[in-house]
């Protein structure tokens, strides 16, 4: 049996709960998990706002665990690794985008919280190509938020070819923004953060930013016009996108890794007359992964993180739905 802790309705209160996952998948690993990280995610989730929810809700997709055993047709990965799972746990790994590496726009992808249970357990069981080992120079206990926040903000990096040399821009100094400041400086970026908040300024600088902007200042904004070749934002809340389109050199890219359920609001004239573009991207591909633990382990790049017992789930959960987290949550006992 898996010990857990699961929700039993939308917004419910998390209560232990044990499940019988039967036999181990031959393309399977177990992990005891060590540590989970809460992500923002795992709120929207618990509260069903995306209406795929299934109860009892076990969350948890930043998992790093110890693989205690593994399927007859695992070969990749050994009992006694450590290793980390983030918002994938399977693949169908015959698609044209799993065949091409680029699993994590697989339409049949697993997430490790939708209609299966997750890391706030004992214990949790993913497909092996899902799970990646983690390499020397990258802590344990604050690596996984690299597994969901950390790649939502790498992968654009590597999928859109972000020039050491670009001034890439960031909206929103939070879970994902701060570890996007780090990674654009260690890039070789020159890099701006968008915050209204004047207290996190000088957290900013220290991340990684060369510059900030106060977006809640409009002047600031048009006196930054024609500026960044990238601006990666990581809010879910709905801003003046227009504007910071205007902000954009041309070419330059505004790219959402921030899930705003509201409808973009942009006029097309911006964008032709400056062959700018608007884009979005997902967690990056468990290839993408490793290569972001990589380039974290040789730049000490770590997220700022806050830990609480497995048993204080409720409390860490209160937090987060606060917006108090400063900046990711870990569970660990």
């Amino acid at each position: 049996m898996i010990k857990a802790y699961a929700a039993m309705a939308p917004g419910a209160k998390f209560e232990a709960f044990e499940y019988d996952p039967g036999p181990l998948g031959k393309d399977e690993v177990e992990l005891d998990v060590e540590s989970c990280g809460i992500c923002h995610s795992d709120l929207s989730m618990l509260d069903n706002d995306w209406g795929f929810t299934q109860y009892p809700f076990v969350p948890g997709h930043e998992v790093i665990g110890i693989v205690n055993s593994v399927g007859s047709d695992v070969t990749q990965i050994k009992v006694g690794q450590r290793v980390g799972l983030g918002w994938h746990s399977g693949y169908c790994n015959t698609c044209h985008t799993c065949q091409s590496g680029d699993h994590n726009l697989c339409a049949s992808a697993q997430p490790t919280i939708g209609g299966r249970h997750g890391g706030f357990a004992d214990k949790v069981r993913a497909q092996a190509n899902s799970v990646v080992e983690l390499p020397k120079g990258v802590k344990p206990d604050s690596a996984g938020p690299l597994f969901c926040g950390g790649i939502t903000v790498f992968n654009p990096l590597v999928q859109f070819d972000v020039k050491p040399t670009s001034k890439v821009a960031v909206i929103g100094i939070g879970g994902l923004g701060h570890i996007a400041l780090q990674f654009l400086n260690a890039w070789g970026c020159e890099v701006t953060a968008f915050t209204s908040s004047e207290s996190k300024k000088a957290e900013a600088l220290k991340m990684g930013a060369h510059h900030t902007l106060n977006s809640n200042n409009a002047s600031e904004l048009e006196a930054a016009a024609g500026r960044f070749d990238f601006i990666i934002s990581t809010v879910n809340v709905k801003l003046d996108w227009n504007a910071y389109v205007g902000t954009l050199a041309p070419k330059g890219r505004l790219h959402f890794v921030g899930a705003t359920l509201e409808p973009l609001n942009i006029g097309v004239f911006p964008l032709i007359m400056g062959q700018r573009s608007v884009s979005g991207s997902p967690v990056g591909s468990p290839a993408t992964i490793k290569k972001m633990l990589d380039f974290t382990a040789l730049h000490n790049i770590e997220p700022v993180t806050e830990y609480f017992s497995f048993a204080q789930v409720n409390e860490a959960i209160d937090k987060l739905r606060q917006g108090k987290a400063h900046y990711r949550i870990v569970l660990k006992d």
